[in-house]
């Protein structure tokens, strides 16, 4: 037995990225439907990815008391038998409020929210199909955005057990806190747990095939964190690759292809992620999608079929929530011909290990292989006031600045709130401004915010020193 429900606009997805399309949609006055699996409201961002992944981060920093050890000694702790279920309790807690938001933005904004899992009839028309239910339910849309999101990739050969050797997913899901853990691949989302756990006190062993990790990060905060990492007792395995995982009765033991073995209570997988796109049926619609379940899309989001759009994960780089929620904003104005800038090009990257980095603009290697003349400023924390009361000497920032113009080039930090300290940078780039602003600004005392201040005044006297012998 089956309805049909006729909608302006249909979303299939409620992540970040379908969200934002669906209630865009309903501000411009369409009717709009969401249709997502019952237990995964919010998507992969709300459930099982972004959100519990950095609330997980944040008990990790309160309940070992890893900020405060400057102050109070290394052994300071708020709890000293930290348990899973200590972690469960906060990440539940937060995705549930989570869920209850991205509810209440649909109820509010009159949007139609359909329980079980899309797949298209035709170009126009998904049936909504759930397992617990006989029925199913058949919506048209005039258009249709696909914000399917991803799924851990999970290489051919290796034996998932969801206990000893699993994904980003299943790690969220462990009865306990393992001694020791390898991670397999150096990734974002690998140096993210497994800076979480080593923080933990497990005993961290990365395994990456290729000879450094996030390449695409000014090297120099690349050192640092991998400094900051190895002081936690993390052990880098760069240039190695994994050939077998053997599951015993308590542990595992991960063979590599040098010949290395590696005894440990868990393996966790970062190998990338893949579209969720293979239960769409995707050929009824006239799609069809890569090798790693992802949609080309162009410009404005369309797919190669007129009236379907794709946004977030599932077409690919930068897959991050931030830079979704924007796309799917995007997609539903281009649906619906309403005038809309086209994203900026200055994107903020965050990156949730402990300590934090974040940066926006150029690094030093890109500026030096396009031949950009710059000069660069850098603030540690340990010369700030802030730093000093909040226990972090270990982080820095950096600006880069052309010496032509004086205009920012780049903002690079490493340590506490990096994530939200990258903002003023970015408006300043985004403002065309020049690093005599923030030599010239006034900034609160004590704050974190003035590492701006003191990196500007750096660059600063190097570029009047090279004035000066011109002169």
């Amino acid at each position: 037995m089956a309805s049909q429900t006729e909608y302006d606009l249909v979303v299939i997805g409620s992540g970040p990225g379908g969200q934002k399309a669906a209630v865009a949609a309903s501000k411009l006055g369409k009717s709009v439907a969401v249709i997502e699996r019952g237990w995964m409201l919010g998507g992969v961002c709300v459930n099982t990815g972004t959100i519990p992944s950095k609330t997980l981060r944040e008990a990790v920093i309160y309940l070992t008391g890893m900020n405060q050890r400057e102050l109070y000694g290394t052994s300071y702790r708020v709890k000293d038998n930290i348990t899973t279920e200590d972690l469960h309790m906060r990440t539940s807690h937060v995705i549930t409020r989570e869920i209850d938001v991205v509810r209440s933005q649909l109820i509010r904004n009159k949007i139609d929210l359909f329980t079980g899992h899309g797949r298209f009839v035709d170009p126009h028309t998904v049936v909504v199909e759930n397992e617990n239910d006989s029925e199913h339910t058949t919506v048209s849309g005039e258009h249709i955005v696909i914000a399917t999101g991803t799924k851990p990739a999970r290489p051919d050969g290796i034996e998932f057990d969801d206990e000893h050797v699993l994904d980003s997913d299943g790690i969220l899901g462990l009865k306990k806190v393992p001694t020791s853990m390898v991670v397999v691949g150096a990734g974002v989302v690998g140096i993210e747990y497994a800076s979480i756990f080593a923080a933990l006190g497990t005993k961290v062993t990365v395994v990456e095939k290729r000879p450094s990790m996030l390449d695409f990060v000014d090297s120099e905060i690349v050192e640092a964190l991998t400094f900051h990492l190895r002081d936690l007792a993390v052990t880098f395995r760069f240039g190695e690759e994994v050939t077998g995982v053997e599951i015993g009765d308590e542990t595992t033991l991960t063979t590599l292809a040098s010949g290395k073995r590696i005894a440990a209570d868990t393996v966790m997988y970062s190998a990338g992620r893949q579209g969720l796109t293979d239960t769409l049926d995707l050929k009824a619609a006239g799609l069809e999608a890569d090798k790693r379940g992802r949609l080309d899309v162009g410009d404005d989001f369309r797919t190669s079929v007129d009236h379907i759009f794709a946004v977030g994960d599932v077409i690919g780089f930068p897959a991050l929530a931030a830079t979704s929620m924007d796309q799917g904003r995007l997609a539903a104005y281009h649906a619906f011909d309403e005038p809309a800038n086209d994203m900026t090009a200055l994107q903020p990257i965050g990156i949730y290990t402990i300590p934090e980095v974040s940066y926006v603009g150029a690094t030093e290697a890109e500026l030096t292989d396009q031949s950009v003349p710059y000069e660069f400023g850098v603030a540690r924390y340990r010369e700030l006031a802030r730093g000093q009361i909040a226990g972090d000497s270990h982080g820095m920032l950096k600006l880069l600045v052309s010496t032509e113009d004086r205009t920012l080039l780049g903002v690079h930090i490493f340590g506490t709130n990096a994530t939200e300290l990258i903002h003023i940078g970015q408006a300043v780039m985004g403002c065309g401004g020049t690093v005599d602003y923030l030599v010239d600004a006034v900034l609160n005392y004590p704050t974190f915010s003035e590492a701006y201040k003191v990196a500007a005044l750096d660059v600063t006297n190097k570029l009047r020193a090279v004035d000066e012998f011109r002169r």
